[in-house]
């Protein structure tokens, strides 16, 4: 194994750590953190059109092509490609953000790490 290839092998197992985090983030960590880190991700999205990450573990985003798309069809699912972009890059941090704010500030859960 080449240099290039593990670096690039490094880069999508730690884009799917963060991609899993995402996830559950809004009982880990508090919303005070969970969600000015998803606006950044949001903002990343609307400034370069795109995901920093996935050039790092060399993914293009050619024809609709999101990180959830690659993991979709790795496993054999062939995602609406254009549907799961929307998703991912418009609905899916607001609605993290409110569970977040759901979970911690309304039922008054505290998240399990701070």
């Amino acid at each position: 194994m080449n240099t290039t290839t593990f670096k690039s092998q490094i880069a999508f197992w730690f884009h799917l750590f963060v991609t899993l985090l995402a996830w559950v983030a809004p009982f880990l960590f508090s919303w005070k953190w969970s969600i000015p880190v998803y606006a950044a991700v949001m903002i990343q999205f609307a400034f370069f059109g795109r995901c920093l990450m996935n050039e790092q573990h060399e993914m293009t985003e050619d024809d609709n092509a999101t990180f959830y798309s690659y993991l979709f069809e790795k496993i054999g699912f062939q995602p609406d490609r254009a549907r799961l972009k929307f998703y991912v890059r418009k609905v899916f941090y607001p609605v993290l953000s409110a569970v977040a704010l759901f979970w911690q500030v309304v039922l008054g859960i505290a998240p399990v790490l701070f």
